[in-house]
């Protein structure tokens, strides 16, 4: 994990599941970690057992449905580390209903967290790492990006769409800044976000975060556009 050493990583819903592990895992490869969620006091938990075994990390707590949130986080991370070299646009939110429900306002929540708080990171960042003429953007999708099952129609939505712009990130950025962009899209993940799929075959989140982990590990010269991993006991 050489290539992890010293880089100024931003994660966004830092404060439990895949961020908290992603967050330990390359602090602890060396990387300097910015968490970012809007549970301050997990994040100050979680800062505080990565100094305690020796990494470096700091938290902003923020929401990224509030793109002057975002821009404050950016400009956090380059006053503590001076640089900005990936970002890692992972919260979410997972709200299934089937369509005849109308849960209008769980709708609209996750188009706003799954689709503009993906947005508003890469508004935030994308200047910077232009002019830097390095980066690297890790938006994480879903299985359910690549497929929809009953009650999963707006979720599948929200992250096909975070393909789509990741997909078109990529393309925008190869020739004209080198800024790399990479789709990270896991299967069942035991997160907690959806305790009444607790029995069912279940990624950790340190097994996400070692996937995240070896994109951002690449050389410079090569970019991983798209991993998806599953339990292998998972079958869709």
């Amino acid at each position: 994990m050489e290539n992890l050493q010293s880089k100024v990583v931003i994660i966004t819903g830092a404060s439990s599941g895949i961020g908290e592990a992603t967050a330990k895992f390359l602090a602890h490869h060396g990387a300097r970690v910015v968490l970012a969620a809007r549970r301050e006091d997990r994040m100050r938990t979680i800062v505080d057992n990565i100094l305690q075994e020796g990494g470096n990390a700091v938290y902003m707590q923020t929401d990224v449905t509030n793109a002057e949130d975002m821009q404050r986080l950016a400009q956090y991370a380059l006053e503590n580390f001076g640089q900005i070299d990936v970002l890692i646009n992972n919260a979410g939110v997972q709200l299934n209903s089937h369509l005849h429900e109308l849960k209008m306002n769980e709708w609209w929540q996750t188009i706003d967290v799954n689709i503009k708080g993906v947005l508003n990171g890469i508004a935030a960042v994308l200047p910077t790492m232009r002019k830097q003429k390095s980066g690297h953007i890790i938006n994480i999708s879903s299985v359910m990006g690549h497929k929809i099952i009953p009650t999963t129609a707006v979720y599948s939505a929200s992250k096909s769409a975070v393909r789509a712009i990741s997909e078109g990130l990529r393309q925008e950025e190869a020739t004209e800044s080198g800024v790399r962009s990479t789709i990270i899209s896991p299967g069942m993940t035991a997160t907690g976000v959806l305790e009444e799929y607790s029995d069912y075959p279940s990624l950790s989140p340190s097994a996400v975060s070692q996937a995240i982990a070896y994109a951002i590990n690449q050389p410079d010269d090569a970019n991983v556009n798209e991993i998806v991993i599953r339990p292998t006991l998972q079958s869709i």
